[in-house]
């Protein structure tokens, strides 16, 4: 599936964040974001908004990086 699914895992493992406290966050159903990190189904436009958001609220650096390699930009540049 997509590439949100991808980045929503490796960020979630890189700062330890999980999936549970993602959905609480969200206010959505933890079996929503397993879905979206084992790549069963992929978030919607609105919900690459929502978890940036509440990645924001967790920790600064975690949404930063989701967006990232969501946009696959290259930090490098």
């Amino acid at each position: 599936m997509g590439k949100a699914g991808k980045a929503l895992r490796q960020v979630l493992q890189n700062y330890g964040i999980s999936q549970n406290r993602l959905a609480v966050t969200m206010g959505i159903n933890r079996s929503t974001v397993h879905q979206w990190v084992n790549e069963g189904s992929d978030p919607l436009a609105e919900a690459v908004s929502e978890i940036f958001k509440a990645l924001r609220q967790i920790n600064e650096a975690a949404a930063e990086e989701f967006i990232n390699l969501y946009l696959e930009r290259d930090l490098q540049e």
